[in-house]
């Protein structure tokens, strides 16, 4: 190029060129010849700029932004190509015009020598470009993260109440962490990216916001990399830093910032002060917001706020479905709107079920298809299109992180109940005591506890729901079918479990399949009748219960099953026990409650390992005499509604009446757990007289005391562990007396009652129905821990807790209430004559007490709005309030029937 200004000119040439200097002549006469070099040129510059722009390509798609002189390097050589273009152009022009003209002309001279000098400088400006350019080894640098960046998400339905709680709760000082917990699949990361994005659309404090993902098996160091690229730079010199290191540098960060940290789908403990996080508190204002599936890890993690991420509404859960089913389909045909609900239903409101299910469905127009899709999901929901690859895969993370094998076999136990169901947490750990599941420890309260800790871990795992009566315990409908799938589908447990319940069986099924399974469950079917021998040499549990036809067992069903452990036909019609129920011999668990069985078989006696016996039923009349006794295991008998009777049983000599069943009873050496109905005032001395009964009585029914006027209940002191009581048919009795100081002092007057008596501290339960003479069940002030209690049919019944109590030792009842249900009580005036805390109510359900006109209420009874209010409309609307305050309060709860 530096040719391109050494022009050589000739004396003659200057002569003829108008007196034109050398300079000028210079750019006249290398016109043609530089303008053809300045394209060449610019060709190179656009190759190097080309090149350049590549660079700058890569670097962005790695988030990385081009440097300011970079850009201006580019800015300047597209200038350049334009003007560039022009002079090429006009150059052109000129040339042309010189042949036509001659060279000498005057115009032409001054027109060459103007353009001749502006090629020269492009040139020469070229130069300067390529020169430039070639020295951008870099460009472009990392770009510091903007405060808050949005994070892809689905809209959230039915979502809005629970996003408002915790966006309230950020807003609250002394909550520095909020843990939010559920299900898989119910939402919780669609809605904690709809937190991280309202940051973006809302003014705030934090100087950042951090989204980090910690997933089921968390990496610090990762979690410590994309911490930094909030806060920092994370270059090769950060990488190769160790993770002490980091945690320092990301704590003197973040110490200097108040930020919001999001952490999502965590499942197990993080130590923050390990990653370098300064634990949010009220000096640093800084908050921190995690998603788990784990109830127990929002406590580990120390959280000043859990809130359950639940399932969604009926009303949510259909307008999600009809978004990703869309009108054509539900359109399609008339009949398909109706079946739409059904299908929505069995999604349970849990969303991924219901986008998946939803989507499947959003190319099906007849009704035949979906018909087809109702009977997948109801018998066998794992075959339904994604639901084997998306969504249990999904919930059985859940499974999988179990703390142990026992736990996972509890968990798989519960598919054995329908759909719905709602478990007695008792109930469900004897069974698995049974089954040889809690064999961590030798006596029955050890492993109860033990069960029960397991059902909390269940519980708090959400696998289980607990229902407001927290004596039962429910599967989610998903959540169970993703456990039959387990039991179905998955390595050692496929196969061993054969459950058909709700299925509108009238027969068995085919007992070849029967065989090699260890668990069946056959509960609530239509079938008639069990006949034959199957042969089933690992069956351990057999559920026949809510079979409402089966009338009849055949004898030798129970031949070829030497191993099964857990037996039950509750609720259904069966008469009688084959006699080769004494093949047995492994049974541990038997429930005969509900059944229309009068006389237990003697060949009963052969099923020495029976731990758990429940006779819960009116029909029983005759045991033969020496078959408790000889069942020596027993820990349980249940014989609420069956059992101690002033007449001896139907049957003669080989029946028993009131003495000798309490004499077998009191025989058992390991019975820890007795319910028991006693019929009369004699069996009851008889019965409290035992030493051992009273303290193994956890539920008792006094009814239809013939003849006696009062009660004295503090003869019931000595049942320490008394959790339900129930009294009914008493129809003469007039009043319940209570010698509270255990001094033969007997009181109706509570002027000077002892907040320290413990008589009934264990009560949990109470129901009263059809005792026609009583007034009051002032006693029950001596229940504090009462749950549940039933009121029913009693017409005489003026006040639940009677004039006087509340003067007197500062007894404060039903503190720990649950469910109140008062129904025909023509008299009743009072439930208690002041407004009472009522801490954990949830429903109070009044029918048939006209002259009920106040409740114990105030606007501080209302439980945070989790009371339900059930009655007739005319009974609301005579109801007298405690102020204009608690109408408001409680105005939402009340639901007419």
């Amino acid at each position: 190029m530096g040719n391109v200004f050494s022009v050589s000119i000739s004396t003659n040439d200057i002569a003829g060129c108008c007196d034109c200097t050398v300079a000028r002549a210079n750019y006249i006469f290398k016109l043609a010849e530089n303008r053809v070099t300045l394209r060449t040129e610019l060709q190179k510059l656009r190759e190097l700029k080309n090149d350049v722009n590549r660079k700058v390509d890569v670097a962005e798609r790695q988030q990385m932004k081009r440097l300011d002189q970079v850009q201006g390097w580019l800015s300047r050589v597209e200038a350049m190509e334009t003007e560039v273009g022009q002079l090429i152009g006009d150059g052109a022009e000129t040339i042309e015009e010189k042949r036509l003209r001659g060279c000498c002309h005057p115009k032409h001279c001054i027109s060459s020598y103007t353009l001749g000098k502006k090629v020269a400088r492009k040139l020469q400006d070229t130069a300067t470009l390529m020169s430039e350019g070639r020295n951008f080894e870099v460009v472009a640098d990392i770009v510091p993260p903007a405060p808050v960046e949005e994070i892809p998400g689905r809209p959230t339905v039915g979502l809005e109440s629970t996003f408002d709680k915790v966006w309230r709760s950020l807003e609250e000082e002394h909550v520095g962490m909020i843990g939010l917990y559920g299900l898989g699949g119910v939402g919780k990361t669609t809605l904690l990216a709809q937190i991280n994005n309202h940051f973006l659309r809302t003014s705030h404090n934090f100087d950042v916001v951090i989204w980090v993902v910690v997933s089921k098996t968390p990496n610090l160091e990762r979690v410590q990399n994309e911490i930094w690229e909030k806060v920092g730079f994370c270059d090769d010199k950060w990488k190769s830093k160790s993770r002490h290191e980091k945690a320092n540098n990301i704590w003197r960060a973040l110490s200097k910032k108040r930020f919001a940290m999001l952490l999502d789908d965590m499942w197990e403990q993080m130590d923050l002060l390990e990653v370098g996080n300064p634990p949010p508190d009220q000096q640093n204002k800084s908050k921190l917001i995690f998603t788990t599936r784990s109830q127990d890890l929002c406590g580990q993690m120390g959280a000043h706020k859990k809130i359950q991420v639940k399932s969604l509404a009926w009303k949510d859960s259909w307008d999600l479905f009809k978004k990703y089913v869309g009108k054509d389909a539900l359109n399609s045909d008339p009949e398909i709107s109706e079946l739409a609900e059904m299908v929505a239903k069995e999604c349970c409101g849990l969303p991924l079920a219901i986008i998946t299910v939803g989507r499947a469905m959003a190319s099906k127009v007849t009704p035949q298809d979906w018909k087809h899709a109702i009977r997948v999901l109801q018998t066998c929901a794992s075959n339904f299109p994604g639901m084997g690859l998306r969504v249990y895969p999904l919930l059985k993370y859940s499974y999988d992180s179990l703390p142990s094998k026992i736990v996972q076999s509890c968990f798989l136990y519960c598919s054995l109940f329908p759909e719905d169901f709602f478990i007695i947490k008792e109930l469900l750990i004897y069974q698995w005591i049974c089954e040889g599941f809690l064999d961590e420890f030798d006596d029955t309260d050890g492993a109860k506890n033990q069960g029960f800790n397991i059902i909390s871990t269940l519980v708090h795992a959400c696998l289980l729901e607990e229902s407001s009566n927290t004596r039962f315990v429910k599967f989610h409908d998903v959540v169970r079918d993703m456990a039959l799938w387990i039991t179905s589908e998955m390595g050692e447990m496929k196969g061993k479990f054969l459950v058909q319940t709700s299925a509108g069986l009238t027969q068995a099924p085919d007992f070849v399949k029967w065989k090699a399974t260890e668990r069946i469950s056959l509960m609530d079917n239509q079938i008639e009748k069990l006949t034959g021998s199957p042969t089933c040499p690992n069956l351990s549990t057999l559920r026949l219960d809510l079979n409402s036809d089966l009338q009849m067992i055949s004898n030798g069903f129970f031949q070829f099953m030497p191993n099964l452990r857990v037996l039950s036909l509750s609720n259904t019609k069966i008469v009688e026990l084959p006699s080769d129920i004494s093949n047995l011999v492994s049974l541990q668990y038997l429930d005969l409650s509900g059944t229309e069985i009068k006389k237990l078989p003697i060949e009963m006696k052969n099923l020495v390992q029976l731990k758990i016996l429940i006779l819960c039923t009116s029909k029983v009349s005759s045991i033969p005499r020496g078959l408790i006794s000889s069942l020596l295991m027993l820990q349980a008998v249940g014989m609420y509604n069956c059992g101690l009777y002033d007449q001896v049983a139907e049957g003669g000599v080989e029946s028993y009446g009131k003495e000798s069943l309490v004499e077998e009873l009191e025989s058992l050496k390991y019975l820890t757990h007795l319910t028991v109905t006693i019929a009369s005032a004699s069996v009851l001395k008889r019965f409290l007289s035992s030493r051992k009964l009273p303290s193994c009585t956890v539920g008792i029914c006094l009814e239809m005391f013939k003849g006696s006027s009062s009660l004295n209940l503090s003869s019931l002191e000595n049942m320490k562990h008394l959790y339900a009581l129930t009294m009914k048919d008493l129809d003469s009795l007039r009043e319940i007396k209570f010698d509270w100081a255990g001094k033969g002092k007997e009181t109706m007057g509570y002027s000077s009652l002892n907040p320290k008596v413990k008589c009934f501290h264990g009560l949990r339960e109470v129901a009263i129905n059809r005792c026609q003479m009583l007034k009051n069940l002032t006693w029950l002030i001596f229940a504090p821990n009462l749950l549940y209690l039933k009121i029913g049919q009693c017409d005489e019944m003026e006040e639940v807790i009677g004039k006087g109590a509340e003067d007197g030792g500062n007894l404060s009842p039903f503190t720990k209430l649950i469910q109140l249900e008062l129904n025909g009580l023509p008299q009743l005036k009072n439930v208690y004559r002041n407004p009472l805390p009522f801490l954990y109510l949830d429903r109070i359900e009044v029918i048939g007490c006209p002259k009920l006109k106040k409740l114990p209420l105030n606007s501080n009874s209302a439980n945070q709005g989790r009371v339900v209010m059930v009655g007739k409309q005319e009974w609301w609307n005579e109801l007298e309030w405690e102020d204009e305050a608690t109408l408001t309060t409680f105005l939402p709860s009340f639901k007419a029937i």
